[in-house]
């Protein structure tokens, strides 16, 4: 699995002069590296743990595309998508490659996409060599006989110890991730976050494959049966993507970033996988458990004087990390590639517990949903958050999509509607009142419905086998098997049904306010989609 290559090559076409070009490291080798430089700690299961320092999370205000003719008038320009000048691109650009000029630094040659017919090759430019690890596990790796002939389209030049003059750069502070559609250049300083990384790539084919390609990038983890039948699974961080994704009876795709093509193909742009591991333990999540040997990389968890991780410690941050190749995962399918999903599931966690825990959506509500893209944020996971606030980010990723969400919503509807999907709607939040008065629905009854869903008992249910929702009009089901009755009705589990439409109500009205943002552009239907009264 891993790269054994003794090329050297030059930066100078890069404008990096001088630099000493450790190119193509093993994982073997990096991970020595890493140890040797004083840049992360081996635990007690091999894994790597490094801290990424200031930022331990995306900075999506310190975001930029360089709006020039190929961006203008497609980009979204937004509080998302914020415009940067090309002409201080140039001149960041320059100061970056000359800070790493006559610096030992870290070179890899990789790919996204797992179809041959939408590769996307890639040089990675790294100053530490754990984000070079990072790159290693990341993406996906070439053989031998493909970097004989590697040529690299898009370049990723990754210096975290830069940091940007916001008033002579144009930057908003000293961290940036600046994506160049003319150049094909992701630039990103001032954060050792490794997340800027991928998402740089993820953001990139967000606009190079609807554009170019007639082909739908997804936020989404995917997973297939023995028979073939995919399912894919949107949802934003901490939702349960990698975690429901990874299923010791169905085969891996990927657990975060995929394509859905013209040719009916689902495919994996990466090749590994970046999971969350707050609470993290083998009995819940035993494939993910494993998968943290050597060779992963673990970010800004606490470990004691022994190596052992504290799942459970979130002083350095709530978004503690490991990064694995996928071929730590037993289970995976080679390539990574599918054909056209049978389920699609959305996956919120709704913190204020009034969702249920699995309903099926019409098509109009699944493009209303997908536009929404909700979950909730609970106290104490970013600074002021001190009750459940409703989160939403349009197509769960609006942080990555350049374009205007409903042109991913359109793209889904068209096939969905051609391949005939059905939509579920997962709620992996709270059951009995909203956070800090119910529970966070148990793993292994939400495990219990998807599978439900993907044998085919909830499929041959009929129309008065679910309830429809009195606030979101959503369908859920009055039984499933493997999971109790009374979990199902999210009012029921409340006893309080005063109490429960008063918070009901309060999200239907969030739901509705988020999306005026969208009713120009979505159809009197997809509107439809979504609740239809407010608390008065």
């Amino acid at each position: 699995m891993e790269d054994v290559i003794t090329k050297s090559i030059a930066l100078d076409a890069l404008g990096i002069k001088n630099a000493i070009v450790r190119y193509q490291l093993t994982s073997d080798e990096l991970h020595d590296e890493l140890v040797k430089n004083g840049e992360g700690v081996e635990s007690s299961s091999g894994a790597i743990a490094v801290n990424t320092g200031e930022f331990t999370g995306r900075s999506p205000k310190d975001r930029f595309i360089v709006k020039d003719d190929i961006t203008k008038d497609e980009v979204w320009w937004s509080d998302i998508n914020i415009p940067f000048e090309a002409r201080k691109f140039d001149l960041l650009y320059t100061k970056v490659v000359d800070y790493l000029s006559e610096k030992e630094i870290y070179v890899r040659d990789s790919y996204a996409c797992a179809d041959e017919n939408y590769k996307l090759n890639i040089r990675v430019v790294n100053e530490y060599s754990w984000s070079n690890m990072f790159a290693h596990n990341m993406f996906l790796r070439p053989t031998d006989k493909e970097l004989e002939t590697f040529s690299p389209e898009w370049t990723i030049i990754n210096a975290p110890g830069f940091n940007a003059d916001p008033e002579l750069d144009g930057t908003r502070q000293h961290n940036f991730a600046i994506l160049n559609f003319t150049q094909k250049i992701a630039l990103i300083g001032g954060s050792g976050y490794t997340g800027e990384i991928k998402k740089g790539i993820f953001s990139a084919l967000n606009f190079i494959l609807p554009v170019y390609k007639n082909t739908l990038p997804m936020h989404c983890s995917a997973n297939v049966g023995k028979e073939g039948d995919t399912a894919i699974f949107f949802g934003l961080s901490g939702t349960g993507k990698t975690t429901l994704s990874t299923d010791p009876t169905r085969s891996l795709i990927g657990d975060d970033e995929h394509g859905w093509t013209g040719e009916n193909t689902v495919f994996n742009f990466e090749g590994g996988c970046y999971a969350k591991v707050i609470n993290l333990s083998h009995a819940q999540e035993p494939e993910i458990f494993a998968a943290i040997k050597k060779g992963a990389i673990l970010e800004n968890v606490v470990m004691d004087d022994k190596g052992t991780v504290d799942f459970a410690d979130t002083s350095i941050t709530q978004n503690t990390r490991v990064s694995y190749p996928i071929y730590h995962i037993d289970n995976i399918k080679t390539p990574s590639i599918g054909t056209n999903p049978k389920n699609i599931f959305f996956l919120t966690a709704d913190a204020f517990g009034v969702l249920p825990p699995i309903s099926k959506l019409t098509p109009n509500q699944a493009a209303y949903h997908f536009i929404s893209g909700y979950t909730a944020k609970v106290a104490g996971t970013e600074a002021g958050i001190k009750e459940p606030t409703p989160s939403f980010s349009a197509c769960f990723g609006a942080p990555f999509m350049p374009l205007h969400p409903t042109r991913y919503a359109e793209m889904l509807s068209a096939k969905m509607k051609e391949a005939g999907v059905n939509v579920w709607l997962i709620n992996t939040g709270w059951s009995g009142g909203q956070y800090g008065v119910g529970r966070r629905m148990p793993l292994k009854y939400t495990r219990a419905m998807i599978s439900a869903v993907l044998n085919g008992d909830l499929g041959s249910y009929r129309y008065e086998d679910y309830h429809i929702h009195s606030v979101f009009g959503v369908a859920q089901p009055r039984s499933c098997p493997g999971v109790p009755t009374e979990l199902l009705s999210p009012r029921a589990t409340w006893n309080n049904d005063e109490e429960y439409y008063k918070v009901a109500f309060k999200l239907s009205n969030a739901f509705r306010h988020n999306f005026k943002q969208f009713e120009d552009v979505a159809s009197e239907d997809i509107r439809r989609g979504g609740p239809q009264r407010y608390a008065f």
